[in-house]
């Protein structure tokens, strides 16, 4: 990451169905990389639920937008961190997940946080 490069850490804490956060923040991150923007993105609480690779969404008539993670690489967004803690208290391996992460724990949030000049929510 150059010195001048704008940063942005999308937090992904939403179930993936239900609401439309998961495909709002994929949709931003894409865009965003497009744009110069040095994207993480971050994986906790429910949020983990829309890294799985095993979904059925089209049985409650919901896209599969899970399948657009592996994209994430020809846009150079390779900062992948996923909560250790909130994958375990949902009983999810990281062999189920769809795309490469880096596991990170809850408390090392905060100070990977702190390097980003912007920080989204969903």
């Amino acid at each position: 990451m150059s010195e001048s490069a704008n940063t942005l850490a999308i937090i992904n804490q939403s179930a993936p169905y239900g609401n439309s956060n998961g495909q709002e923040s994929l949709d931003m991150a894409m865009a965003m990389s497009n744009f110069a923007q040095d994207v993480s993105l971050f994986f906790i609480e429910d949020g983990v639920l829309q890294l799985l690779s095993k979904q059925a969404p089209e049985n409650i008539d919901a896209r599969a937008y899970h399948k657009t993670f592996p994209a994430l690489e020809f846009y150079d967004i390779e900062n992948i961190y996923v909560c250790r803690h909130s994958l375990e208290s949902r009983g999810i391996k990281v062999s189920e997940l769809c795309i490469d992460i880096t596991l990170i724990e809850l408390h090392e949030l905060p100070t990977l946080l702190a390097c980003q000049q912007h920080v989204m929510s969903f």
